[in-house]
């Protein structure tokens, strides 16, 4: 239980001290809705008006029990709930079809009102729900609908506009039908001499609440968390993912089903694990608002790090773009606007400077956790990853993560930057931008001990982006091809962090593979100036090829080759373009020359490893900004392809 443990040191550290900007963490005794509509009355529980709100998150004042209610009959909450439990004529008058719930609703009110610890706007509900024109107050306000009968409607079929309260209502899965039973309602009230209406910001009530709710507590035992005698919980919190949450992290059976108990002799979980409500309550509270302000979420699956402390640190789920950006008060430079020969350094630089402000601001007995939880089914939820870390081990992590698998990155028509690649674009780059649900959680669940761990990335994922990158006849969209590439290419240069590779052009790199992707590189840019300067727009032979150049690049260099020579013959014939094309050859040679004797050859026709992407990709960059590719241009621009 040491996440809880964790989760309830950070709620203690940051409850009152939040960060600007963000949401206050959730008091005890509260829960999160989404609320429907919203109710105004005054101080005597008179009814003035009501609207409309799309499912806003609101905190209200629940009992353990209705903090987790489930089941046939679900137990009431004690202010704010739906039409069901607050309206006296939900069922009785407009013949609503859900079961009513409002004497329990009433009575759990009213006991609170009568105590000690009452609250003037919790009596003006009180006396407004008891007079029992909640449902005709709204069908009089035309909030809700009726039929013929002046019964509920439970859908709409008319030709006229949806109303707005079966637009926001969920329908129910086994008939799709709404039933406006199901709204929840938040309540204002008017009081003289108090500017706050609303009862779900009202810390006196609040507090009042918690004040009432605590006093009924009386079951107390030993606390697994704190060591001490406190009142225990047995209905642990839910919602926490979001509002319509219904999994829990911790759970218990109440013998309906429960088959096995090991060395334990009741089904309530005590035994094998006692946490205090408070506890477990500020716990879950905490992730709520830790998942909510910087959780990564992928569909069901949720993966967040947090400082004890409740400091900011950098995410391990973003590309090394995005946490440049927000250390930083300036934007990142891009790649292709510094010197080619200290592109890695001024990257390193750059990197060190945004974490030593990060380490500035944390203490060096700061923790900071990283916790991944994920669903199989509706009701239930597992801890799938946990590590506590240093804070200095953590920011030591995320640097050489992030310096290993630096390499250029293409973000779409704003250019290329340095950047290590978030493990969801990983993902997508190994298995394709429609990969399925449960891979993508795989893939990423598989990267976070790469990054947390410093566990070698799984070869399999870079054998698949490489694969997928050398493919550049899949791809109909350009821009998605440079960033495979760039993912690609960062992959295996992480992956092969020893051969040391630069992220820029190494002309003293003789292995047949970089030198081959050097010469595809050539070939492109000769065949794609003398397009441009035609006007046609087409692929090159060498982007053709390029899949068939991975597998047998010296056979097939001799097709692109053969291919170039129309193109050279154009270009020789055109007075400007002779010094580009003299270049271009004295290129060619030169790399040729570089291959150790006997590579460049029919014998060693083998297929290339990803370090011909290195090659290739280096060799672009030095001939033109990435970000040209592929964009219209109305004339040609000879230094787009260094002709001089």
């Amino acid at each position: 239980m040491g996440w809880m443990q964790k989760l309830y040191e950070t709620y203690e550290q940051c409850a009152g001290n939040e960060p600007l900007g963000t949401e206050k963490l959730l008091p005890i005794c509260h829960t999160v809705q989404q609320a429907h509509l919203e109710v105004t009355i005054d101080d005597g529980g008179c009814f003035k008006y009501a609207r409309i709100v799309q499912k806003e998150e609101t905190v209200i004042p629940a009992t353990e029990s209705s903090a987790a209610r489930v089941g046939i009959k679900p137990p009431p909450h004690p202010l704010c709930d739906k039409i069901q439990y607050c309206s006296a004529d939900y069922q009785s008058v407009f013949g609503g079809e859900k079961p009513s719930f409002y004497q329990a609703y009433e009575t759990l009110l009213s006991d609170w009102c009568i105590s000690k610890y009452s609250h003037s706007k919790a009596r003006a509900v009180l006396a407004y729900v008891r007079k029992g024109t909640v449902v005709a107050d709204l069908v009089r306000e035309g909030l809700l609908h009726v039929d013929r009968n002046g019964k509920l409607l439970t859908g709409w079929k008319g030709e006229e506009t949806v109303p707005e309260i079966f637009k926001v209502l969920t329908p129910n899965q086994a008939d799709g039908r709404k039933d406006q039973g199901n709204a929840f309602i938040r309540w204002n009230v008017m009081e003289a001499g108090r500017p706050c209406m609303s009862v779900w910001e009202d810390r006196s009530l609040q507090e009042a609440w918690i004040r009432y709710d605590s006093s009924k507590d009386t079951d107390t035992d030993l606390c697994m968390i704190t060591g001490t005698r406190q009142v225990i919980t047995l209905n642990h919190p839910k919602r926490i993912r979001h509002a319509g949450d219904g999994a829990k992290l911790i759970s218990s059976n109440d013998g309906a089903g429960y088959t096995f108990r090991g060395l334990f002799t009741d089904d309530t979980g005590r035994q094998a694990c006692g946490v205090s409500k408070v506890v477990s309550q500020k716990a879950h509270s905490t992730l709520r608002w830790l998942i909510k302000r910087q959780g990564f979420k992928n569909n069901e699956q949720v993966i967040v790090a947090w400082a004890i402390s409740g400091k900011d640190i950098p995410d391990p789920f973003e590309n090394t773009f995005s946490i440049l950006s927000k250390g930083e008060s300036s934007f990142p430079e891009k790649a292709h606007d510094r010197q080619q020969t200290d592109v890695g350094q001024a990257f390193a630089r750059r990197l060190r400077r945004v974490l030593a402000g990060y380490r500035s601001k944390l203490d060096d007995s700061d923790g900071v956790v990283v916790m991944g939880m994920d669903s199989a089914t509706p009701g239930r939820m597992a801890v799938t990853f946990y590590r506590e870390l240093h804070v200095s081990d953590f920011l030591n992590r995320i640097q050489i993560w992030h310096e290993q698998f630096a390499w250029y990155q293409f973000f779409g028509k704003d250019g290329c930057y340095i950047a290590a690649p978030s493990p969801r674009d990983i993902a997508e780059a190994a298995y394709g931008s429609r990969i399925d649900e449960k891979l993508r959680k795989s893939t990423i669940e598989r990267l976070l001990p790469c990054i947390i761990d410093q566990y070698p990335i799984p070869y399999d994922l870079v054998a698949s982006a490489v694969r997928r990158a050398s493919n550049r006849q899949g791809f109909s969209n350009g821009f998605e091809w440079e960033k495979i590439l760039g993912i690609a290419c960062a992959l295996y240069k992480g992956s092969f962090n020893e051969n040391n590779y630069d992220m820029t052009m190494e002309n003293n790199r003789i292995t047949p593979d970089y030198l081959y992707g050097r010469l595809l590189a050539i070939a492109e840019n000769i065949e794609e100036y003398a397009l441009r300067l035609s006007g046609e727009n087409r692929e090159t032979t060498a982007a053709r090829y390029m899949q068939r150049f991975a597998d047998r690049p010296f056979s097939t260099w001799k097709i692109i080759e053969l291919a170039l020579s129309p193109y050279k013959t154009r270009l020789h014939s055109s007075e400007k373009s002779l010094g580009f094309l003299k270049n271009r050859k004295r290129l060619i040679d030169e790399v040729v020359c570089l291959f150790p004797e006997g590579d460049f050859s029919k014998e060693n026709d083998r297929p290339l490893s990803g370090e011909f992407l290195l090659g290739y990709h280096c060799q672009r960059i030095v001939f033109r900004p990435v970000k040209d590719i592929d964009a219209p241009d109305d004339e040609v621009n000879p230094k787009d392809f260094n002709n001089n």
